[in-house]
């Protein structure tokens, strides 16, 4: 997990690592392993009973905070089907790439191992990430690692990306969009399969899935595992993921348990620095990390350059259907992380690791090379709770959610070239963080007519963060934000359909933005106003977007002294914009996919400090912010083949917010080729399937991402690049 508010790294990432449990969270993991336990025990009710049993797990698990077609909000639904052509190893944001208003990156170059995603100039520390409605963003940093669940869209049922505030969720407030993960449905009857891909770069995947079906038309139990490693684009941007996902269900005649425990496992090799211009232009795969100079003056790289994380999620949902219009829902959660990111420090002061000077041949020595190891051990527990009414024309839901997060930081020297005043327990470092987040919502969908639809969702949220290391003094500020939203949904007619909305949202500061001064919260007023199509199987969805922000916190595109990424307050600020995304029939076989996003992204009045004083600038574009971002896709599907040939253009943008001339990131466009072929033998296999995908088939070359240390760094992506897989099914 990237460690985003270490005291002394360039280019540092957060690295999540497991904290001594206490007696109320033994006592939750013995509760979750006794209700589990018997839950999936119970005695099964009669068979027939089961027919009638017709939940779905959208329903049961997500529905307190996705949308549907009633719900005057923006959004996109991507199925498991359409994930599988593509998922050959890439992380869930490349496999997003071609959503409107998506830009994504990889450290790597070539979507394995650390990834990022934009949606409207928003970055991953904007967007709520929630899996089975259970928060996922890092509590502190706010920020979603992906590298840390490898392999996650093998286990994905579906995904639903809401753009802007949308509906009420849980966890960091959403200001961008809401990512809304559901995990596998269960099987009614027992399957396997095998799957095995392997492409560019040493890339290769390796995963098994199993499911028993449902035993005695009750019980289910389902699991994968996984490996992909791959030595990514980038020089040493290695990566080495594993990954389980194991579900016991249980389904009763007005009962669905669900039980889960999932993780993984990541080793990469650090590729966070970026390169700059002139690197770019001479060797794009050139990576920093890790390079020191030796005894001999000769320069060198670190073998152990490495980011090394492990995280292990628990849940339990509990849905129970109390009558004809009342239904349930409770879950409770549990994830542990533990882990450390390595670096060579060369040429360090003593003094910044509590060391004292050494006296060599005579010399006193008090700076050296050294290797630190920085950690972070943390605990993030609690439960989501709603209760759903629906009855003719109201549907009104209930909910909330009550989580704690806390979290150990620390930093070891675990090697010095001339000091031996070391210890395998010594922390130069020694922090303790945690955060406490609650939220209360009711949201109700009204049909006032046949034709008209109601929305009205009101949210409030208390969130309390401690702790020491971040400022001079400790840090314990609480926040309580109320978020109102409402809107319509008016059916002209079968085939069309208008919304409104109007949604608020608030927004407590990171870890990193105390330590670099910016103690404010966010607001946000979103208002959309959108038009969806349906006739046949042609979908069109048209909307404008306009997100007024106050006390913003923008990237500035700068790195602190520890290599975190800068946010700065921006007073007023706005996004004003229009999406459009289409899926029209062309034939039985082809289908076309078109996306366009078009936006105005604007820091108003923005003031700059400088030596000189404090400059206004007057207005100015937002940071990595394109006013234009497009995609097209055209599908073929006959007899078991599919093929996709896609497109995606992403304007230019400025990697800070004062617009300077050399901190741009260039206009660039890529296209992909997907390919799957399924058939079905007579024996053995109840299907083969055959998978191929060639990324950037022009070989275009660009960089996704960059950031200002002074002059302009990137990160440039690979080349044209493939991947090719065999699943088998059985």
């Amino acid at each position: 997990m990237k460690i985003l508010f270490f005291e002394s790294q360039k280019a540092a990432k957060l690295v999540p690592q497991w904290r001594e449990l206490q007696s109320c969270k033994a006592g939750l993991i013995t509760a979750f392993s006794l209700f589990s336990f018997a839950a999936l025990a119970q005695e099964p009710v009669l068979q027939d009973s089961v027919k009638t049993q017709e939940y779905k797990l959208d329903e049961v698990l997500v529905q307190a905070v996705r949308a549907n077609s009633k719900t005057p909000v923006t959004f996109s639904n991507v199925s498991k089907e359409e994930l599988a052509p593509r998922n050959l190893g890439q992380d869930i944001p490349t496999l997003l790439n071609y959503l409107p208003s998506v830009v994504t990156t990889t450290d790597a170059g070539n979507g394995i191992g650390y990834s990022g995603i934009r949606v409207r100039g928003a970055d991953a520390t904007r967007v709520n990430v929630t899996i089975n409605g259970i928060p996922y963003n890092d509590a502190e940093s706010q920020g979603t690692f992906w590298v840390n669940m490898p392999d996650f869209a093998s286990s994905a049922e579906n995904i639903q990306l809401q753009r802007g505030v949308g509906t009420s969720t849980n966890g960091a407030g959403a200001f961008g969009a809401s990512l809304n993960v559901l995990t596998d449905a269960f099987k009614h009857e027992a399957e396997g399969e095998i799957s095995n891909s392997f492409g560019s770069f040493n890339s290769r995947k390796h995963t098994v899935k199993f499911s028993s079906g449902l035993m005695n038309d009750r019980f289910e139990l389902a699991g994968r595992l996984s490996n992909i490693a791959s030595d990514g684009y980038i020089d040493r941007a290695s990566s080495d993921l594993k990954s389980y996902f194991l579900q016991g269900t249980y389904v009763g005649n007005t009962t669905l348990i669900k039980a889960l425990v999932f993780g993984g496992s990541e080793r990469t090799y650090q590729a966070w620095n970026g390169i700059d211009a002139a690197t770019m232009a001479s060797d794009r795969q050139y990576n920093y990390s890790g390079m020191y100079t030796d005894a001999e003056g000769n320069t060198r790289f670190y073998d152990n350059e490495t980011d090394n994380y492990q995280q292990d999620h628990y849940q339990l949902h509990w849905n129970e259907r109390l009558s004809d219009v009342w239904s349930t829902n409770l879950a409770f959660h549990y994830t542990i992380g533990k882990g450390y990111y390595e670096n060579y420090r060369d040429n360090d002061t003593y003094a910044d690791y509590g060391l004292q000077p050494v006296i060599v041949d005579g010399v006193e020595i008090t700076e050296e090379d050294l290797i630190t190891r920085k950690w972070l051990k943390n605990d993030f527990y609690g439960t989501t709770f709603s209760a759903n009414y629906k009855k003719e024309a109201l549907d009104v839901v209930f909910g909330g959610a009550y989580n704690k997060y806390e979290g150990d930081h620390f930093g070891e020297v675990i090697w010095a070239r001339y000091s031996s005043d070391t210890q395998p327990d010594d922390h130069y470092y020694d922090d303790y963080a945690a955060k406490t987040d609650l939220n209360v919502y009711a949201k109700a969908n009204y049909n006032v007519t046949a034709k008209l639809n109601l929305f009205g969702d009101l949210q409030y949220r208390t969130v309390n963060y401690k702790a020491n290391g971040v400022l001079a003094d400790p840090v314990d500020d609480t926040f309580n934000f109320f978020n109102p939203k409402a809107g319509l949904t008016y059916s002209l007619n079968d085939k069309n359909t208008l919304y409104f909305s109007y949604a608020r949202g608030n927004k407590e500061p990171r870890r990193d933005d105390y330590e670099n001064g910016s103690t404010k919260a966010e607001s946000l007023n979103d208002f959309e106003l959108g038009w969806r199509f349906k006739a046949g199987r042609t979908n069109i969805n048209v909307n404008t977007y306009y997100m007024r922000y106050k006390d913003q916190l923008v990237l500035t595109g700068a790195l602190n002294d520890v290599g975190a990424p800068v946010y700065a307050n921006s007073g007023d600020s706005y996004r004003l914009g229009l999406e459009a995304d289409a899926a029209i029939a062309l034939t039985n076989e082809f289908t076309l996919r078109p996306n366009i996003a078009i936006s105005d992204n604007k820091n108003i009045d923005f003031f700059n400090e400088t030596e000189e004083g404090v400059q206004n600038l007057g207005k100015t574009e937002i940071a990595f912010s394109p006013s234009v971002i497009g995609a097209v896709q055209l599908i073929y599907r006959k007899s078991g083949f599919q093929g996709m040939l896609a497109t995606k253009y992403v304007g230019e943008q400025f990697m800070d917010n004062l617009e300077s001339d050399n901190a741009t990131l260039d206009a660039y466009t890529t296209t992909d080729i997907n390919v799957s072929y399924e058939f079905k033998p007579k024996k053995i296999f109840k299907a083969v399937i055959l998978s191929g995908l060639v990324n950037n088939i022009f070989d275009e070359e660009y960089a996704s991402n960059g950031y200002m240390w002074g002059d302009p760094y990137y990160y440039p992506q690979a080349g044209i690049n493939f991947l090719a897989g065999l699943t088998l099914k059985f």
